[in-house]
């Protein structure tokens, strides 16, 4: 493994009183989905990803993660890796020439169905169908972006997928990749534990998610619902798919015009 890259996958995890580098060399494994960042920031990963769930699976080999330092790939003495606007303007943008040769030796062990997606605000939005259809790649490949962007030879070379977090501007594109990342690893089998947990969810039936109560039955005078506590199965389903409807509607009027036009036949 070159010093470009910091890989991490299965570990065994034991006490210790010294803080562990989350992120250290390992052999790739086979068949596991892995996401391939490049990054002018490597160090801002695995970041959340290190935690609760996804730190579980990272840990476990369920799924891996590997930086690719976009500064090893610079120009000269420095590093170079940006350069002023042609035609004018303010801030900098990412060089071509840097980008290619980055990509290309991050593309190289890359097999199989495998995305190389940029994250941008001028991309479509995340969504979960975007989501889901990552989980089923063998890997992923995500460009951050920093200053003013990238030289746009570089996204029509590559055909890179422009994929943005929503519509508003970051400093950068490392907080996306990880929402990506994030959204993404969690629908891979044996992350959740419960894999009914996806099924039920926000967005994975076209509808927002109904309410959830959990103990205590009563707390500052409001109560659960009784049908919650009913114990009728079919009852407590109706009511749940009413209210996730009801939201939708409410919340979310292109998501349930969508949700309608799907159940309407052409």
């Amino acid at each position: 493994m070159s010093a470009q890259n910091k890989s991490h996958g299965r570990k065994a995890i034991r006490p210790s009183f010294k803080p562990r580098e989350l992120m250290t060399p390992t052999p790739d494994l086979v068949g596991v989905w892995k996401a391939k960042i490049m990054t002018l920031f490597p160090n801002a990963f695995p970041g959340i990803l290190g935690e609760s769930l996804t730190g579980k699976a990272l840990q476990e080999g369920l799924w891996q993660l590997e930086t690719v330092d976009l500064r090893q790939f610079g120009i000269g003495k420095h590093r170079n890796v940006d350069d002023t606007p042609a035609g004018g303007g303010a801030g900098m943008v990412l060089r071509a020439d840097v980008l290619g040769d980055a990509i290309e030796h991050t593309m190289a062990g890359a097999v199989g169905n495998w995305p190389l997606i940029y994250l941008s605000p001028r991309g479509r939005r995340m969504d979960q169908a975007l989501m889901q259809d990552l989980a089923r790649c063998d890997g992923v490949t995500l460009l951050c972006g920093r200053f003013e962007g990238v030289d746009e030879r570089v996204l029509q070379h590559y055909g890179i997928q422009e994929v943005s977090l929503g519509d508003f501007v970051m400093t950068g594109g490392e907080i996306a990749a990880q929402a990506m990342i994030d959204a993404t690893v969690r629908l891979i089998p044996g992350v959740l534990g419960n894999q009914a947990s996806t099924e039920e969810e926000s967005f994975s039936s076209g509808l927002l998610e109904h309410p959830q109560y959990t103990r205590p039955a009563e707390w500052k005078g409001q109560t659960i619902p009784d049908v919650l506590m009913s114990g009728h199965h079919g009852k407590i389903a109706e009511w749940r798919q009413k209210m996730s409807e009801d939201i939708t509607k409410a919340r979310r009027p292109d998501l349930w015009q969508a949700h309608q036009d799907r159940k309407t036949p052409d």
